[in-house]
């Protein structure tokens, strides 16, 4: 006899993981370091302003730097409002 509850409550079954991807802003010529601290601090959730900051010089010294990653739709939306301000942004990374 199959036991379809124990199919359902089968952790192995139950684990599916949902995707994740990095959201990542680009050095460019045209947007100022205030500009792009204040997109990290009013767009990613619980973003501190020393983060921000940190975030934003990486950005300039290095090209790139990752500002949020986890699930993939949160990404999306994140990835999206930073592209309306301005900012330009690496396509999103699937982890």
């Amino acid at each position: 006899m199959f036991n379809s509850l124990g199919a359902v409550l089968n952790p192995k079954n139950s684990k599916a993981k949902y995707p994740e991807a990095r959201v990542i802003v680009l050095d460019d010529n045209f947007n100022t370091f205030q500009h792009v601290a204040n997109c990290l601090l009013t767009i990613i959730p619980n973003m501190r302003e020393k983060r921000a900051w940190d975030l934003t010089l990486k950005v300039d010294k290095t090209g790139s730097a990752e500002v949020w990653r986890g699930n993939l739709e949160q990404a999306e939306l994140y990835h999206e409002q930073l592209f309306s301000k301005g900012l330009t942004m690496a396509p999103i990374e699937k982890t």
